[in-house]
């Protein structure tokens, strides 16, 4: 592949639902610019897109990936997403590298949730957008109906540039409303034929749309319209690229990706009609060295300057760093700085990746993608720069991942590997998170949903052939008391040379405190236990509240108050007054009314006011308790207290109430006095697992 100037890149993101095509499209875009000689198929498992493991077994995306190809003297950069929310982090690592977005919508099914929400991020991201209408030759397809549900979401923007030409059901060809001329499929090629009579009443309406989008881009063309005047074609397209820069119209363009019929058109608006890197960024926000705000001037002729949007780790290549070049052009042995890491990196090998394949290349100019490999401490988010620059470019905003299951490994002694590999599997994925949790003894993997856990699983067992087990997470419960009661403990022990002998009288309380495990006092009088042994007391008391007496769980918010007791000169000790501190413990805690805590989360959820019933159901059956809610834009934001141990599976369980359109974070507030019902449950829980133990 031959070194593009910046001018001729153009970096487009196939976005959607799952399963309207983007991988197909991404495919026939290859195959009709000629750089694949066969064109693959998703059931098959042959694409070049999809080529990781997981995607070919499962026959749908679960990474991005990169096709660069080569049309009517340009390059266009495909960065082929996955359509199912789980992996949503790799969308947004494609975003942060595009300048241009086509969401891909099923002729038959239309307007989705993904559809959706493929647009917000597009929006959100400041990206031109085209919408590329896949599977015209399918029965059931309705480019009328499409358009109704494309201009009802998202208004008037929408401008529809082709009307279908269809003989016996089938999609043949299109009139091309911009320049009111027929085209039809030969083959391969689009060659031009006569617009039927039959169909002016479907192109009449959409010329309209197609007009009514390009007075709106000028108050002169505004007046002309009014006024009844044609406008040249010049004028049109002129006026289509403004529009389309600005975002205030996005084109809608149809065809049949299976076949590859309308893939062509599509190939040469995007060159035609998306704007180059420097045009949508002229400049980027980054921090310099010092973290003051600066702004790096794009383009070939600035210094050199890169974003690490991507990493992979591939089994016979090792690590492959995929960037951006916001600025200047890199060459081959360029020495490079990781100003995010503040180190030197070499890159003695300069990639374009066509999926896994590696395409060398001399060097790399602003706005283009490219991959290099092996470098030491490089990850994803980080800002790579020459000698004449040093910035940091912000990093990814990635989604929380909230999803959470215990991990443990099938095989013993495999525990040090697990945890070796997800640090691995992480590089790659940034959605993925690890958490020690040290009291419960477990390793927790949180993930974007069920299904992104499923495919880590699978990946630890195809990559690092480790077998691991996801079990829901144990909860950190805690134990108090909810009374006042007074108890004696003595140890008395007599044995060969000295005995022991230690003897305290306690009250135990609610502290009122429960975010403190004990507070410990002492009003001792006249001596009766000399001030030398209070904290061989405390430390009793320390000790103690670590296991409770319902299920063994730490216990907080008890006050302990050292009030009398009696000593022996010779057989007294630090020991002797420690044990007898746990006796008055256990003897003293079952008579306070001790009850279990669980720990409550606040959680704000974001929804469509049409799920606000369902959502308020789900959450009176999680026990949780609806403290309030708000109107904020077009959502409503629901907070709530919810039971952390009801939360875990939250993320699977939210997406399906909402078909996907629900957002929420949550975070601990505080611990709670759980219900009795729950409490019976946990300590029937603990005596099993005890008699397990056994």
């Amino acid at each position: 592949m031959k070194v593009y100037s910046s001018d001729k890149i153009r970096n487009i993101v196939l976005l959607g639902h799952g399963g309207v095509g983007k991988t197909t499209v991404a495919e026939a875009m290859a195959f009709a610019s000629g750089a694949i000689t066969r064109r693959g198929s998703v059931n098959d498992g042959n694409t070049i897109s999809d080529f990781d493991a997981e995607e070919t077994k499962r026959h749908f995306s679960v990474n991005t990936s990169i096709l660069p190809i080569e049309w009517e003297e340009y390059k266009i950069n495909i960065l082929d997403t996955p359509g199912y929310f789980d992996f949503v982090g790799e969308v947004e690592e494609a975003l942060r590298a595009a300048e241009g977005a086509v969401i891909v919508v099923s002729a038959k099914s239309g307007v989705q949730v993904g559809t959706e929400l493929a647009w917000e991020k597009a929006e959100a991201a400041g990206l031109p957008r085209f919408i590329f209408v896949n599977g015209m030759d399918e029965e059931g397809a309705n480019l009328v109906k499409v358009l109704e549900d494309l201009q009802s979401t998202f208004g008037k923007a929408i401008a529809p540039f082709q009307v279908p030409i269809k003989e016996n059901g089938k999609f043949v060809g299109f009139v091309n409303v911009v320049k009111m001329e027929g085209r039809k499929f030969e083959g391969d090629r689009v060659v031009p034929c006569e617009i039927p009579d039959s169909m002016a009443d479907e192109i009449d309406p959409v010329r309209q749309m197609i007009l009514e989008a390009v007075a709106e881009t000028d108050e002169e063309l505004m007046e002309r319209y009014f006024d009844g005047d044609e406008f040249t074609v010049d004028e049109i397209q002129d006026a289509l690229k403004s529009g389309i820069v600005s975002g205030d119209i996005v084109p809608v363009l149809c065809g049949c990706a299976i076949n590859g019929t309308g893939i062509g058109v599509l190939m040469t608006s995007i060159c035609r009609y998306f704007p180059v890197a420097e045009m949508v960024h002229p400049t980027l926000d980054a921090v310099d060295k010092d973290g003051k705000p600066v702004k790096v001037e794009c383009g070939e002729t600035a210094p050199f300057s890169a974003f690490v949007f991507k990493t992979s780790v591939d089994p016979f290549l090792g690590k492959i760093t995929y960037f951006k070049i916001n600025s200047g052009i890199l060459r081959r042995d360029d020495p490079v700085v990781n100003v995010t890491k503040d180190a030197v990196e070499r890159m003695n090998r300069l990639y374009v990746m066509r999926g896994k394949e590696q395409i060398e290349v001399p060097e790399i100019h602003a706005g283009d993608i490219g991959a290099v490999t092996k470098l030491s401490v490089t990850t994803t988010g980080d800002t790579l720069c020459g000698k004449r620059i040093a910035v940091n470019f912000p990093p990814i905003q990635f989604p929380d991942a909230l999803m959470c299951m215990a991990v443990e490994p099938k095989s013993k002694g495999d525990e040090d590997k697990v945890s070796a590999s997800l640090q691995r599997l992480m590089e790659e994925d940034p959605t993925i998170r690890l958490v020690v949790d040290r009291e419960m003894k477990q390793q927790l993997l949180y993930g974007v949903g069920d299904q992104h856990l499923d495919v880590i699983v699978s990946k630890m067992l195809n990559k690092f052939k480790i077998g691991i087990e996801l079990k829901k997470p144990k909860v950190p419960y805690r134990e108090t008391i909810r009374s006042k009661v007074q108890v004696q403990g003595k140890h008395k022990k007599q044995s060969g040379g000295h005995g022991q002998y230690g003897d305290v009288h306690i009250i135990f309380e609610p502290s009122g405190d429960l975010t403190q495990p004990y507070v410990f006092a002492e009003e001792v009088f006249g001596g009766a236990v000399p001030k030398n042994y209070f904290p061989a007391v405390e430390k009793g008391i320390q000790e103690c509240v670590k296991s409770g007496v319902l299920a063994g769980y730490p216990m907080v918010g008890v006050k302990a108050t050292l009030v009398d007791g009696s000593y022996h000169p010779v057989d007294s000790s630090e020991m002797a007054f420690k044990l007898a501190t746990a006796l008055a413990f256990k003897n003293g805690i079952p008579q306070a009314k001790p009850v279990i805590l669980e720990p409550i989360m606040t959680v704000h959820i974001t929804v469509d006011e049409a799920y606000m019933g369902d959502i308020i159901g789900d959450l009176n059956k999680r026990r949780g308790r609806v403290l309030g809610m708000e109107r904020v834009g077009k959502k409503q934001v629901i907070e709530a207290e919810v039971p952390q141990a009801e939360m875990f599976t939250y993320p699977a369980d939210l997406r399906s109430i909402t078909q996907g359109r629900g957002m929420f974070s949550m975070e601990f507030a505080r611990y709670e006095e759980t219900t009795k019902e729950v409490q019976d449950k946990i300590i029937a829980d603990s005596k099993l697992q005890d008699e397990a133990k056994s």
